[in-house]
């Protein structure tokens, strides 16, 4: 992982090194020596180990801290089962086939692509392989935002500083899921548009093909297409009010972007699955109303927080910066970090796209403070060791596949698996929401499951509402159980249901760790598991 780390670094510190040296050049102080001349003509090296590469080095360290802890997401699991079937019948599932309860219920996999790369590299490498795959998508988030921030302030030190801070906003979401790979194209569209608002159009094309990867990948395309949008109305009127602005459009520009908007749309249809992935998150969005209200990520974002507070500081931070410096903004992004703003407020999980909105203007209000990086005063040989240090921190820090196996038995029911591979609970068997995806990975399709986090199948069936009124033991609770023939609960010793089953005469606790309790019904018959 050493090399790639250092090859994104120097790349990405020669575009800041770019950016700064446009930005020094018509703002430079009379008498001084042009910017351009300090930087163009310094040798290669002197770039690669640049104080904004060292920034580049830092923030990947911050990252790597949280990361080696390997608290992965619950969906990660059967992400890397899909993902395992695609690689071994060269198919894409059509139907569900993990489940009893809904079982033969059409399903398409949006995050196919997704799942395929999660899966090729756990099989080539296992968990560490998934572990340097965590830190190297992280990473390429981070220094992307770092990228756009730095593009957009023209100030290497000020977009560090917004980074570091936004990260700790969105550490938490930084979990091996598609949808990092996603929140990573998010960011790269912001970065083609950006440069196309400052006159660099050479990149716009790249978005189709970026779009084609992104849909197949995950849902979060849509807040792309709806940047791209923004991008493209707001140039087509002249505006200068306060501190708002918005150049018109050129009539090649405005060409230009219609037709990557046009062809990003029809790349939208080149999937396994026609026009299907393209409107899952409009059934997301409207159609899936239980998951919304009860699954925690989707819920309004909670102000008590150690990230709720730090949100609304940086909120109230911006807009005193609005009274005091006055700064101006360009109609698309204080659109866009409006819309994040709201869309944050109302779910937790999309503080990821507040962040990237938020991102460019919070630098450029740090940048009135924070003085640009400077080539003249680099310390080459200081950066060499940092640069060397946190590649050396990292390497020797770095999990081992033992260490790796022992943190998933930490947070995963690792022992409670290896009791039901050695005695077998009758079937059918009732689980936690959380665990079922493990179990579909692990029990490799030996146990159906109730429900996982492919919640979309289970809204449709109407079994995730059945499955939130027995988790919550509503009155129905029991006759649930009977009308799904449940045979054993596979369920969190803490739940409610834990608790009434323990009392019920009918129900006996075979097993039981710090994170699972497994049940049985005493009327159970011994038979052949389904």
């Amino acid at each position: 992982m050493k090399t790639p780390l250092k090859a994104g670094a120097a790349r990405l510190s020669m575009a800041v090194l770019a950016t700064e040296t446009k930005f020094m050049a018509t703002t430079a102080v009379p008498g001084a020596p042009p910017f351009a001349s300090q930087t163009t003509q310094q040798p290669l090296l002197k770039r690669v180990i640049s104080f904004p590469a060292v920034l580049c080095a830092l923030l990947v360290a911050a990252l790597f801290v949280p990361l080696r802890e390997f608290n992965v997401d619950p969906d990660l699991w059967w992400h890397l089962k899909v993902g395992q079937a695609i690689l071994a019948t060269h198919l894409w599932p059509t139907a569900d086939t993990y489940s009893f309860t809904a079982q033969g219920t059409p399903w398409t996999a949006c995050e196919w692509l997704g799942d395929t790369l999660l899966a090729a590299v756990q099989r080539a490498w296992g968990l560490p392989g998934l572990m340097a795959l965590d830190l190297a998508l992280g990473a390429a988030v981070l220094l992307a935002l770092f990228a756009l921030a730095s593009l957009r302030s023209r100030n290497s030190k000020a977009a560090f500083v917004t980074c570091a801070l936004l990260l700790f906003l969105s550490a938490v979401f930084f979990s091996l899921r598609p949808q990092m790979i996603g929140y990573l194209f998010l960011i790269l569209t912001l970065i083609i548009l950006e440069r196309f608002r400052q006159g660099r159009a050479g990149t716009l094309w790249l978005l189709p093909p970026l779009f084609l990867v992104w849909v197949n990948t995950h849902g979060s395309f849509v807040v792309g297409l709806l940047a791209l949008g923004v991008y493209a109305i707001s140039g087509l009127a002249e505006i200068r009010r306060g501190g708002l602005e918005s150049r018109r459009w050129t009539a090649p520009q405005r060409l230009r972007l219609g037709l990557v908007f046009l062809a990003s749309l029809v790349a939208l249809m080149a999937t396994p699955y026609g026009t299907k992935l393209a409107v899952y998150p409009i059934d997301m969005a409207f159609l899936q109303p239980n998951v919304v209200a009860n699954i925690l990520e989707w819920q309004p974002l909670p102000l008590n927080t150690p990230a709720g507070e730090l949100f609304l500081a940086v909120l109230v931070g911006i807009l005193l910066a609005q009274i005091v410096l006055r700064p101006t903004w360009h109609l698309a992004e204080i659109t866009l970090f409006l819309a994040g703003t709201v869309a944050a407020c109302l779910h937790a999980r999309l503080l990821l796209i507040f962040v990237p909105f938020c991102a460019p203007l919070l630098a450029v209000i740090l940048s009135h403070w924070v003085p640009p990086y400077e080539p003249g005063k680099d310390k080459y040989a200081l950066n060499a060791v940092l640069m060397i240090a946190v590649v050396a921190g990292v390497a020797r820090f770095f999990p081992s596949r033992t260490q790796l196996e022992s943190r998933v038995a930490e947070h995963w029911p690792v022992k409670a698996v290896q009791y039901l591979k050695q005695h077998p609970a009758p079937r059918p068997m009732y689980n936690n929401l959380r665990y079922g995806g493990y179990l579909i990975y692990a029990l490799d399709g030996r146990n159906k499951v109730f429900i996982d986090g492919r919640n979309d199948i289970y809204e449709r069936t109407g079994v995730f509402a059945d499955y939130v009124s027995i988790g919550r033991v509503k009155p129905n609770a029991f006759f649930l159980l009977r009308a799904y023939n449940v045979q054993s609960c596979f369920i969190e010793p803490q739940e409610a249901l834990a608790t009434l089953l323990a009392a019920s005469p009918q129900w006996q606790k075979v097993y039981a760790d710090n994170l699972i309790a497994i049940f049985t019904s005493k009327s159970a018959r011994d038979s052949d598991p389904r």
